[in-house]
């Protein structure tokens, strides 16, 4: 039987990328197994399978040796993800592992970032710990470094990190890609995108220039808030080595369970999230026509309307767009100005930002909500929210995250008319 006559589209790598060969598996199970062996039994010395070996593990060997270096679940997950990022990926134990392993791998001496999630912030000032490493602002000038060359891989370490986060937590606003890939290349740095906002189909890092993608996989990838998975990939194929190497001596590889779970949800991740970056856009537009004298095609109560609940929204579909009166600390030093629709031209991110007028409206806001579950993360097929500074303490006390699932739209946007209206009850006669 002949093959396909033209390559495969992302939602058919979702399915297939991973597909046995039915030459060699004629009977094999459609929903596939899941491993958990942690060590596999060796091949006999003279046979064929036995020469097909590198000396030392390697991830192209045809055989599993032990878990951490490989196993047939995560090696069936990570083609498949590769196939949707065009790159090489591989899997780690959380976002926050894959995030610390880019900085183990090029062993940066300056690291370019700005805001954005707070824990990746806590991996490099681990990492910083008894080095001397300089943090600086991501439009500050990037020191031109060469870094040292790897022996064994296309690494320069040492070489000036470029960390850059787009779509932005918790506001879900775009960031420039290529405009700092240019920067970061012209002073021969790395640019590592944190990409975990905003993933296939909605953006692809590296047409823009990245050198690194990352995501948390426990976001969108795994889909249903029952995992914990972190990515890393790169188009050159030395240091995907180098971090397969890496990886195999730091043993930061996920579970078994976790990367079946992840195998089971990228099937359905393209319409996933293809779906909630719609909603989420039509809730965003329905959130700002609240800041302005637009008002919805609901009817909207006065006490809500005018800016007198929600003051501000954020989110990639508002781009380019002016300087808010009153910037938070989240937002206050980007350039927005840029146009995000070719960065992002299947939709923004399923997750935003609004300010409300008071910090007590962010506080009871999600409590009264039925279709919105009040917790930390995103990406999930329910819809999250979350007044931000429970999680970041550092965050202005009336900054809401919400992370859009798949619930259907009109009863989101009822869901947020109600409970707007139960919390001014609710704070007006705590007033009293």
């Amino acid at each position: 039987m002949s093959g396909p006559a033209t390559p495969p589209q992302l939602d058919t790598l979702a399915i297939h990328a991973d597909q046995p060969d039915h030459i060699k598996e004629p009977a094999y199970p459609v929903a596939p197994s899941i491993s958990v062996s942690t060590t596999f039994h060796q091949p006999h010395p003279d046979s064929d399978l036995a020469h097909t070996g590198h000396g030392e593990p390697h991830p192209e060997d045809a055989f599993h040796i032990y878990s951490r270096y490989s196993q047939d679940t995560r090696v069936r997950s990570e083609r498949v993800i590769s196939g949707m990022m065009k790159g090489h990926a591989l899997l780690y134990s959380s976002g926050l592992s894959a995030a610390d392993a880019i900085a183990d791998l090029l062993l940066p001496t300056t690291i370019a970032i700005r805001r954005g999630y707070f824990g990746v912030h806590g991996v490099f000032q681990k990492y910083a710990q008894g080095r001397n490493v300089k943090f600086i602002d991501l439009d500050d000038e990037y020191p031109t470094q060469e870094g040292t060359p790897s022996q064994d891989s296309d690494v320069r370490r040492g070489a000036t990190l470029v960390w850059l986060e787009t779509p932005l937590n918790p506001t879900g606003e775009a960031r420039n890609i290529e405009h700092y890939a240019q920067r970061a290349h012209a002073a021969h740095a790395y640019l590592a995108v944190d990409a975990t906002l905003a993933p296939p189909p909605l953006q692809h890092p590296f047409q823009h220039g990245a050198d690194f993608v990352m995501h948390s996989g426990t976001k969108y990838f795994g889909g249903h808030s029952d995992l914990l998975v972190g990515i890393v990939a790169t188009q050159n194929y030395q240091q995907f080595v180098a971090l397969w190497k890496e990886r195999s001596i730091s043993g930061r590889v996920p579970g078994s369970l976790e990367t079946f779970l992840l195998l089971r949800s990228l099937r359905t991740m393209p319409l996933r999230v293809r779906h909630q970056s719609a909603t989420a856009t039509n809730l965003v537009q329905f959130l700002y026509s609240l800041t302005e004298g637009q008002l919805p095609a609901e009817r909207v109560p006065d006490d809500i309307a005018h800016g007198r609940f929600v003051k501000q929204v954020w989110h990639s579909s508002l781009q380019p767009r002016p300087a808010y009166p009153e910037e938070v600390a989240d937002t206050q030093k980007e350039n927005h100005a840029f146009d995000p629709k070719t960065q992002l031209p299947m939709g923004g991110s399923p997750t935003f930002g609004l300010l409300t007028a008071h910090a007590d409206y962010a506080k009871y806001l999600p409590h009264f909500l039925s279709y919105f579950v009040p917790a930390t993360s995103l990406g999930g097929v329910e819809s999250l929210i979350e007044q931000r500074v429970i999680a970041s303490p550092d965050t202005d006390p009336r900054l809401i995250r919400i992370s859009v699932g798949l619930e259907d739209s009109k009863d989101l946007r009822s869901d947020l008319l109600q409970a707007m209206l139960a919390t001014l009850q609710h704070v007006r006669s705590q007033s009293q």
